[in-house]
């Protein structure tokens, strides 16, 4: 099997595909500066003559699949495999593979940090500092950049997957209390976390963190109706996807100073647009420029589960729903 790699990918992943499948091409996206397009994928595929493909944020569209149904199998080095055309491949009987939670240690990770460094105003007190304010006495900035613990929050997660859950993990011990909304789980599911419906969940809650993605049902689910309940001294945190929030509203509670702030990794538009600056450049907002799941050990964490994947597909046979995105085929490959 000659195997087109345009995702990331190190040497020894490289060598364990080669191992387990047969011939491999490395041509990462990143080596053309940005995601290939469809016209430059299309010309990759039949350049190499690949019978697979690992990719990662190229535009494998239903133009690409239909022209590449030969393909063996998509493998997307994703949380979700949202570049890709899923309809298109299941209609040529092609298994196309993700990687959920390849980034949930670095959203983890960046959520705490960020969250704490609202919490404790590090950021103005550092800007404070650089401008030369310190001028008044010893004790100025301590009573002026006094901030907050996160020991003793109320954390609700709206959405309770991987990422979720491992946020919880590592916060509770500090501690804090946990509450979830997710309805694919069930409420004795995690001992010790309290299960709410959505308006409970923002009503009651310290810090609200969505961890949605993005379906037909999600898009626009946090609206005014469920923001302005958020208490005044409430956090509001997204670093999955922005569309599920209506932004609209989101800055309505921020400009007027109805809950106390944002914490946000993700925009409508990227680059973001005017109303996008307008939310970024409010005084009670920490922006990232969607940076959360950016570490290079994602990377690592994404060969590792993909290669997995496809030795236990491949080389033992062994056809399973486990991290196959077009589930619909796998009837096909169970005799």
């Amino acid at each position: 099997m000659r195997v087109l790699v345009t995702a990331p990918y190190h040497e020894k992943g490289l060598f364990d595909v080669k191992q387990g499948l047969g011939e491999v091409i490395y041509r990462p996206w990143k080596e053309n500066g940005r995601a290939y397009n469809e016209e430059e994928l299309l010309a990759l595929l039949y350049e190499t003559e690949a019978e697979a493909l690992i990719t990662e944020h190229d535009h494998v569209t239903a133009t690409v699949i239909n022209k590449n149904a030969h393909l063996q199998f998509i493998g997307v080095c994703r949380g979700t495999p949202s570049n890709v055309a899923l309809e298109a491949a299941s209609a040529h009987g092609i298994p196309v593979f993700y990687t959920p939670a390849r980034n949930a240690q670095a959203v983890a990770e960046l959520f705490i940090a960020n969250v704490i460094t609202f919490l404790r105003r590090t950021l103005p007190a550092i800007q404070w500092l650089k401008d030369r304010q310190w001028d008044h006495g010893a004790h100025t900035s301590y009573l002026q950049f006094k901030g907050n613990e996160l020991a003793g929050k109320k954390i609700g997660m709206v959405g309770f997957g991987a990422i979720g859950q491992l946020i919880a993990r590592m916060v509770e011990h500090y501690p804090c209390r946990i509450a979830f909304y997710d309805p694919f789980v069930e409420a004795g599911a995690f001992p010790g976390y309290e299960k709410m419906n959505l308006e409970e969940l923002f009503s009651t809650c310290d810090i609200v963190s969505i961890h949605l993605p993005v379906t037909a049902d999600t898009k626009g689910m946090v609206d005014a109706h469920l923001l302005q309940r958020m208490k005044p001294d409430a956090l509001f945190v997204n670093t999955a996807r922005a569309v599920v929030v209506n932004r609209e509203d989101l800055y309505e509670v921020l400009s007027t100073g109805a809950i106390q702030g944002a914490i946000l990794d993700v925009f409508d538009n990227e680059p973001p647009d005017e109303l996008d600056y307008k939310i970024i450049d409010l005084p009670n907002v920490l922006a990232t420029p969607h940076i959360a799941g950016a570490t290079h050990e994602v990377e690592d964490h994404h060969v590792d589960i993909l290669n997995e994947v496809l030795e236990n597909w491949f080389v033992h046979k062994q056809h399973s729903a486990l991290r196959l995105a077009n589930r619909d085929i796998l009837s096909s490959y169970i005799q």
